[in-house]
């Protein structure tokens, strides 16, 4: 429904042909376009375009973004950090305390800074998936280690030098938070932990620890969303998976649809 200019570029011969004539090479490659014709009562098709930078100009856009980012982000760091005000599309704004959902709900108009704030997200993400906490510190963290390299490739060092030394240094601060963790055991530092991620709510704190008290450590404890305005802690004996059956042939009442049996075999 769209047409198009066709144009084929024979490079070697050293002239380009479109629907308009032959014209010299030169003047060709500096306007070199597609060009949609308008059908009638037809609209016309965007095209997606890139932005391709290199070297410092690359760079300085990259960590612009990278750095817009990490400063919304970093209000939120540690018990003592600030909430943020979050615009929604619909609905009443959303204030928030985590730092991986400041940092997605992070855009901007320029291509590159974007680039540069969504190497951030991808760092928040991987923490928020692997630790479910930490995000604004991985934050902050990445954006230092990305100015600071950036610095160095500035002045002079070959980049892979660079990422030789993040590796070295990663390796050495493992090693040493290995040596300095102490693992928990009591309620207290239980409900301490729990506090903190909690942003500060010592009642979901304590909940915390008194659910891992009935569970024990090997125990499953899963949050949701409650229907009341108080905090409830509900202990299911046994385990319980938020799944229906696979067919309905399953169904034992069929009046109820459910599928009950009693001491049935399961495979782990």
């Amino acid at each position: 429904d769209i047409l198009a200019q066709a144009v084929w570029a024979p490079i070697s011969f050293g002239w380009i042909h479109d629907m308009e004539g032959i014209h010299p090479l030169g003047r060709m490659l500096s306007t070199l376009r597609a060009v949609p014709l308008r059908a009638p009562g037809v609209g016309m098709r965007a095209f997606a375009t890139k932005d391709i930078r290199h070297g410092a100009a690359a760079r300085s856009a990259m960590l612009s973004g990278a750095n817009r980012l990490a400063d919304a982000v970093a209000v939120t760091l540690g018990p003592k950090g600030r909430n943020v005000v979050i615009e929604q599309s619909f609905g009443a704004p959303k204030v928030t305390k985590d730092g991986v959902t400041v940092a997605k709900a992070i855009e901007f108009s320029s291509k590159m800074m974007n680039v540069g704030a969504s190497l951030i997200k991808q760092v928040a993400s991987k923490t928020n998936d692997l630790a479910g906490d930490g995000t604004t510190t991985s934050t902050v963290l990445a954006r230092a280690i990305f100015r600071e390299g950036t610095k160095a490739v500035v002045a002079g060092m070959n980049p892979m030098d660079v990422k030789r030394g993040i590796d070295a240094a990663v390796r050495s601060v493992l090693d040493d938070l290995e040596k300095r963790a102490k693992p928990i055991s009591t309620p207290e530092e239980i409900a301490q932990v729990a506090t903190i991620s909690a942003n500060g709510d010592a009642v979901i704190g304590n909940m915390v620890a008194d659910a891992f008290r009935k569970v024990g450590k090997d125990g499953t404890i899963t949050v949701s969303e409650g229907k009341t305005m108080e905090h409830e802690l509900e202990v299911v004996e046994g385990m319980k998976f938020d799944r229906g059956y696979i067919s309905p042939y399953f169904v034992t009442d069929s009046k109820a649809q459910k599928c009950q049996f009693t001491d049935p075999l399961v495979l782990l």
